[in-house]
């Protein structure tokens, strides 16, 4: 089990999901990754986006100033 970053910060809907589309493919069973994001719809496009390909959508930690760091299991 490995644990990546991936930083959107700066990014709008719905490139975020966008680029963990692509990384995606490269993660391993039980692999982590830790997004970092601002856009607003941030947290609702990942929970979407685990819930339709049946990732884990393991917590949000929101750092202020509508940035937060979601972790999801593949």
């Amino acid at each position: 089990m490995s644990v990546s970053v991936l930083d959107t910060f700066g990014l709008k809907c719905p490139q975020p999901v966008l680029k963990l589309a692509v990384l995606a493919p490269d993660m391993q069973m039980g692999d982590v990754l830790e997004i970092l994001g601002d856009c607003p719809t941030f947290e609702k496009d990942l929970r979407i986006w685990c819930e339709r390909l049946g990732k884990v959508f393991l917590s949000v930690k929101d750092e202020g100033k509508d940035r937060k760091r979601i972790q999801i299991q593949f």
